[in-house]
């Protein structure tokens, strides 16, 4: 099979990707080991993506906004910043004073998969190849060649691994990743309650425990703690009425009594950096990439970004007839997305590193973090007008 793109995982980043990329006239072949039933129908996995105005702007030009369900786009009108076991004071964030709306939206990511699946239907400039796996790449100068695991080989000018942050075409190109293994789990569930959240996101750093309160539509938040696997396990061990139950308590009541509105899920948390994100014939994408601690939110916006990236520079060398590999190409896409990705990830580290430290030093450099930003406008300004940039990030690379 020749194509002019390879994808290899059609998981959020690859196929925003790939639509990016429909009707520039390219073949591209979309890999994935999943069957294409669960690609078309994606199982609810717990998580809710928190959509910044840039990512909103990308997925609105390759038409998968339109497909979200309005019922379950939550807008995220402010998110606060709590320490200790009584916080004494908060960090806010909120667009007051700003014309652009709210924050971002919660949207589950099971929706954000369909929306995106749905957009393949009556594109024959990609193929989608359901149970199929690459298993092994060659480059060459003029293409690279994908090893499948149904059999045969598969030849394109440009091969985009998209296939998650443990990466099998990452570690066959021989580029090494950072991993931080965090050492806790992350456990998800959609909780009911008694009190309205006001659409305020809470991101809590209590002692033993990180819990994050999302405000889904409705009396609803999407409950995400942090915490030891030990004590994640004994959670998914109980009841939905113990569950919820402990939810409260950890939660300290702020939204009531709270009852279970949907399964447990629980996700090991590991933070990946690709030393290099392209290579000959080759570039790296979404978590392959980046795979974000989940403590910012920014992970699938940091794939978004990539996929606009990657996708213009390549439109861009398609339009004039140019080489859609070429080195040159790759080296400012990845010139780019470092740009637009180191920073963040090593705050980010940072910032889960401190605040899930519960030693007096740390406890007490929490209080002096929050204190400051709380005292600099500035900061907290920059910070969302971060989150509310529509266009960042859309030139070609």
């Amino acid at each position: 099979m020749q194509f002019d793109i390879a994808i290899a995982g059609a998981g959020p980043a690859g196929l925003a990707f790939a639509l990016a990329l429909a009707g520039t006239g390219l073949r591209i072949a979309l890999l994935d080991r999943q069957p294409e039933a669960a690609l078309a129908d994606p199982a609810f996995d717990g998580r809710e993506i928190a959509l910044t105005h840039h990512s909103r702007t990308v997925l609105e030009r390759i038409g998968a906004w339109a497909r979200l369900p309005a019922a379950e786009v939550s807008p995220l009108r402010e998110a606060v910043v709590l320490n200790g076991p009584q916080p004494r004071q908060a960090l806010r964030f909120d667009a007051a004073g700003r014309q652009a709306g709210p924050l971002g939206w919660l949207v589950p990511n099971h929706r954000i998969r369909r929306a995106l699946f749905e957009g393949l239907a009556g594109r024959p400039d990609i193929t989608l190849l359901p149970g199929t796996a690459a298993e092994d790449i060659e480059t060459a100068p003029g293409e690279a060649r994908l090893r499948l695991s149904q059999g045969g080989t598969l030849a394109a000018r440009l091969v985009v691994a998209a296939d998650t942050r443990f990466s099998t075409l990452r570690r066959r190109m021989g580029i090494p990743a950072r991993m931080h293994d965090m050492g806790r789990a992350m456990l998800v569930a959609r909780l009911g309650h008694d009190l309205p959240h006001r659409h305020v996101a809470t991101e809590w750093f209590g002692h033993g425990q990180t819990i994050a309160m999302l405000p889904l539509n409705g009396n609803l938040s999407s409950a995400v703690l942090t915490l030891p696997e030990r004590e994640t396990a004994r959670l998914m061990a109980l009841d939905d009425a113990a569950f919820a139950a402990e939810v409260t308590r950890r939660y300290g009541g702020r939204l009531g009594a709270m009852r279970a509105a949907g399964t447990r899920h629980v996700y090991p948390l590991v933070a990946t950096y690709a030393a290099r994100f392209a290579g000959p014939r080759f570039a790296l994408l979404g978590d392959a990439a980046v795979g974000m601690h989940p403590v910012t939110a920014h992970g699938y916006n940091l794939g978004l970004r990539g996929a606009a990236s990657l996708s213009a520079g390549i439109r861009a060398a398609a339009a004039r007839g140019g080489d859609i590999g070429a080195p040159a190409l790759l080296a400012r896409y990845q010139a780019t997305h470092r740009r637009a990705t180191w920073p963040l990830y090593t705050a980010t580290n940072a910032v889960a590193g401190l605040f899930t430290d519960d030693r007096l030093p740390a406890r007490l450099a929490r209080e002096a973090v929050l204190g400051l930003g709380a005292r600099l406008p500035l900061v907290r300004g920059a910070i969302v007008a971060g989150l509310m940039d529509r266009d960042g990030g859309l030139a070609p690379a």
